[in-house]
């Protein structure tokens, strides 16, 4: 079962998504509340593991803002899923740079929102048109201002391969293909878009049309290896 949260301040539509939750099976419901604290506080006084997906709400009416709330729960262990009418880029470019997962419109399907849960819930990175929208109307979002260099040991890299086969395909030292990786982290960093790991790399790369998703390799691991 994927243990989902709804973290949204209109009742009627954590209603909806927890029918809808129902319906599908597979999916259980742990919390249902108007704001993260809420559900943080939940989880600190019932000792409940963090649910595997948050589908928060890019604006709640609390006060608080998206970065905030996106990183408390990614640093409390949960992919996050932003639901959204998606009609502030900027916003929704912000709730992605914190490291949510991806962004569902309100104004999707039900089932669309349900099978974003199980994408994310997967570990799989969510590709759809409201991300690219917000990566498209927000230019600052996708310049890292990474090399050719760099962005070649990154699509390799991304799509799966070992550092040293990429090494190996661009005929390069294994020592220039790891400080470029480097490099490459590092200027993501400075752009507000961390990448420590291999996953959030090939979300890096997907995002910025490095790697197209059916480029993916199969057997491509999570690890740096």
């Amino acid at each position: 079962m994927t243990r989902v949260a709804l973290i949204d301040d209109h009742e009627s539509v954590r209603l909806g998504l927890e029918a809808a939750c129902a319906r599908a099976g597979e999916k259980d419901v742990v919390f249902s509340g108007s704001s993260v604290t809420a559900y943080l506080t939940w989880r600190a006084r019932t000792g409940s593991p963090p649910a595997d997906v948050v589908v928060l709400d890019l604006t709640l009416g609390d006060g608080t803002t998206v970065t905030e709330n996106v990183r408390r729960l990614v640093l409390d262990g949960s992919s996050v899923i932003i639901h959204s009418v998606a009609d502030r880029p900027a916003a929704v470019r912000e709730a992605l740079a914190a490291g949510a997962a991806g962004v569902v419109s309100k104004s999707s399907r039900i089932d669309d929102v349900i099978a974003a849960v199980t994408t994310v819930a997967r570990g799989e990175p969510l590709n759809n048109v409201e991300w690219a929208s917000a990566v498209e109307g927000d230019r600052e979002f996708a310049d890292a201002q990474l090399s050719a260099r760099e962005r070649e040991v990154l699509r390799l890299y991304a799509a799966g391969l070992p550092l040293k086969v990429v090494a190996d395909r661009l005929g390069v030292a294994y020592s220039t293909a790891k400080e470029n990786i480097t490099r490459v982290r590092v200027k993501y960093v400075e752009v507000g878009r961390p990448a420590p790991t291999k996953v959030d790399l090939l979300r890096r790369a997907m995002e910025d049309g490095i790697l197209a998703e059916s480029a993916a390799e199969p057997g491509g691991g999570a690890g740096d290896g």
